[in-house]
């Protein structure tokens, strides 16, 4: 018996349409109404000769492990279905139609399957309509939810525009189709013997996530999304008091809430903690972070806030959200996770320009570089929490750790590309210098004049230790700053022309501190991450609040320079210890696995190489391929041999490697002088003065310092005039090693505390 005709086949469908106007009264199976309403026709019956002879084609490989007939090859319902991509639903009466009832086959082994096979796909076809109605249904609430703010944020409407609109029209009956398609969802579900809607295929599930994550509109979400290039994160105009909070210890969860309080400087602090989890709590809702709104307002007491340690310009916290049992109910939404919050310091806008950071963080975001970024407010940020603890100051001078810095450090190098306004402005270094500048120059006459005028001879706080020393700056001002421009004449010089240091210039970190150096620890034992070629990529830089264009020579200066540095010292966090600067084998080590590093980038954007990232574990990284050799015809065998042998050849590459390590090794001393002179002027700015007041018309304010002022003394504070005064004694020594300056020309109380660095 042939198979029927299109014609034939295609009937049922025919006195379907016919009947389109039979209303609701119709008696015929919902679940055959669902399949109308999705343009998805009834299938025709076989017979029994048809099934007989479909017997006689061999089955795939699934088919005869399982011992199931063979599926037919006409058209039917359950294979029009399996290739139906979408639904789709065109009109109110197409919902209430009624197609012809499905008759049995002959056969009871085959109609068996078949009904099975409808029962399945039928199954299928709840879910996903029930999910496509889902969707609808809150997209028609988030409008709804629009236009009501945006009506509440209009002026008073007229009567002409309070009119009802013709699209308020079209949603009426919009939503009455939707209404009547959810009934004959809930008819089908009942025939079928259904209790929920069925649940919906991984393909479809993987297929609309991926689409929703494409099309963007309204507000961004809580983590780092792309909208035509550009990267959109949340923001709001609020602020964090972080000024009681400062201590490492005091945020944890309710555990520790029932203890007993020994002192009222204890309650007060408990109080303060409190008060700050809250606000915490708050702004993360106004900022939309995933999952967070789950978390009931004023539940400070049950959250987690553990400051980090590490960032001097900011304070860095980990915010723990509270047990699951402790979150409103909220089915299919996000459970929070933990977030790290960034609180900026005082004195911080004469220091950072956040616009420019935001925009850095942006250009990172497109490459994939860093923690992502999850809201931003008036004095901080919330960032991705990664699974991480930060360097020490020991960990950092290992010698396979330091060889993993100077990894990732080559990748940051080249993988981030310049723009060209930001080569024409030169070393950020010196425009860091020139914008801090004038807000330096007013403190330390003031502080000149409180040390050469002797009116604390004894220091009364631990701020004031640095006039036990001498000048802040090591000379006086009029000196240090001549120095800094003999310097600058001199660096021009090396070079002799302007062009010759833009073409050096490179995207740095320029802050390279054990600190802002993380090491992530995979959760998965199977993470790429493990495997010896990128056991550099577990290293993650934060903190690019001071990134910009550089000297390679002065970022690996900065690096060296921070190993002389132990933040977390009991005693002197600020003291600058040259003896631990690394040794000229340690530099040629570092920058030996710079040079040999060479990073390789898929080709994008109009043939620029940017980095290949990809997240892994939580980290993400470019990542190189295998080998390091430039050309192609290294991996030919039957390439020419070059002249003298492939001995030659080799000695020729390590000559040309020697000699760039040499070079760059040179830049470093150069420009270390440089690194340090930014530096001092980071303290100046960093350090709160008592009794320096700046009058609206920009000149310093001498003024008797309060009460207040003169005994506030924080002994965990850190001692920013300390550390600017230490690292002013290794930028002298450095002059006079470049015969900017002799020693003997420096003051008594100077000499000695000079520090040099032969190497």
């Amino acid at each position: 018996m042939s198979a029927p005709s299109p014609a034939a086949s295609a009937q049922p469908l025919r006195s379907a349409l016919k009947n389109d106007n039979d209303g609701e009264g119709s008696k015929t199976p919902p679940l055959s109404a669902l399949a109308k309403a999705v343009h998805i026709a009834e299938p025709e019956p076989s017979s029994h000769d048809e099934a007989s002879v479909k017997k006689q084609f061999p089955a795939g490989i699934g088919r005869r492990l399982s011992g199931r007939p063979p599926v037919s090859t006409t058209p039917s319902r359950s294979s029009t279905l399996s290739q139906t991509p979408s639904v789709e639903v065109t009109s109110e009466q197409e919902l209430t139609a009624s197609p012809a009832p499905i008759e049995e086959p002959q056969n009871t082994g085959v109609a068996s399957y078949h009904r099975h096979r409808i029962d399945r796909v039928s199954e299928k076809l709840v879910a996903q309509v029930a999910e496509w109605l889902h969707r609808e249904k809150t997209k028609k609430e988030s409008r709804k939810t629009r236009k009501h703010l945006s009506r509440r944020k209009s002026p008073s409407e007229t009567p002409e525009a309070s009119r009802p609109r013709a699209d308020s029209l079209e949603s009426e009956s919009s939503e009455v189709s939707l209404d009547r398609l959810q009934r004959i969802i809930d008819d089908s579900m009942s025939a079928l013997g259904l209790k929920s809607v069925p649940h919906l295929g991984p393909r479809l599930g993987k297929k609309h996530r991926k689409r929703s994550s494409r099309s963007l509109k309204g507000a961004a979400s809580s983590d780092t999304e792309f909208f035509d290039g550009d990267v959109l994160v949340p923001s709001c105009d609020a602020s964090l008091d972080n000024s009681k909070t400062m201590s490492y210890t005091g945020g944890k969860a309710g555990a520790d809430d029932n203890a007993s309080i020994s002192s009222r400087r204890e309650e007060k602090e408990k109080q303060a903690w409190i008060v700050f989890k809250n606000e915490i709590i708050r702004l993360a809702h106004t900022l939309r972070l995933k999952g967070w709104r789950r978390v009931p307002l004023d539940s400070g007491e049950q959250i987690s806030v553990e400051r980090l340690s590490g960032a001097l310009t900011n304070a860095v916290y980990v915010v723990s959200p509270p047990p699951e049992s402790a979150l409103l109910p909220a089915e299919g939404k996000k459970t929070p996770g933990k977030v790290l919050l960034r609180i900026y310091g005082p004195q911080v806008e004469h220091l950072i320009d956040r616009e420019n950071e935001l925009s850095v963080l942006r250009r990172l975001a497109r490459k994939k570089i860093g923690p992502r970024l999850l809201g931003t407010f008036l004095n901080g940020r919330f960032e991705q929490y990664l699974n991480a603890a930060a360097l020490t100051s020991q960990s950092m001078r290992e010698p396979d750790t330091s060889r993993q810095i100077a990894k990732r450090m080559r990748e940051l190098h080249d993988g981030v590309e310049l723009l060209d306004e930001e080569k024409d402005l030169g070393p950020s270094v010196w425009r860091n210098w020139d914008k801090w500048l004038a807000q330096v120059e007013k403190t330390v006459l003031f502080l000149d004049r409180q040390y050469h005028d002797r009116l604390n001879d004894l220091a009364r706080t631990s701020s004031d230790n640095w006039k036990k020393r001498g000048y802040v700056c090591g000379v006086q001002w009029p000196v240090f700053k001549e120095l800094v421009r003999k310097y600058r004449k001199f660096l021009d010089d090396q070079y002799g022309d302007p062009k010759k240091i833009r073409e050096k210039l490179v995207f740095a970190h320029n802050d390279t501190q054990y600190g802002n150096i993380l090491r992530v620890r995979p959760d998965d034992q199977k993470s790429p991450l493990l495997q010896p070629a990128n056991e550099h990529k577990q290293l993650v830089v934060i903190d690019f609040e001071y990134a910009g264009a550089n000297i390679p020579g002065l970022e690996f200066a900065n690096h060296f320079s921070e190993w002389t540095y132990d933040y977390h010292d009991a005693r002197y966090p600020h003291a600058c210890d040259t003896s631990k600067y690394p040794t000229i084998d340690q530099q040629r080590r570092f920058i030996r696995a710079y040079v040999d590093h060479r990073p390789r980038f898929p080709y994008i954007d109009s043939g620029k190489s940017t980095p290949a990232t990809t997240p892994t574990g939580g980290v993400v990284g470019s990542i190189p391929t295998a080998g390091s050799t430039s050309s192609i015809v290294d991996f030919m065998l039957d390439a020419r041999v070059p002249a003298g042998g492939w001995k030659e050849e080799e000695r020729k590459r390590e000559e040309a490697t020697e000699k760039r390590v040499k070079e760059l090794m040179e830049e470093t001393k150069l420009w270390r002088t440089a690194n340090s002179a930014q530096w001092v002027a980071w303290g100046i700015v960093q350090a709160k003065i008592p009794g320096l007041k700046i009058a609206p018309n920009g000149e310093e304010d001498d003024v008797t310092p309060t009460e207040e002022e003169e005994t506030e003394d924080d002994a965990d504070a850190f001692d920013y005039l300390g550390y600017t005064q230490s690292r002013a004694y290794f930028f002298l020594g450095d002059c006079v090693q470049l015969g900017l300056i002799k020693l003997e020309e420096l003051p008594e109380e100077t000499r000695g505390r000079v520090k040099l660095v032969e190497f």
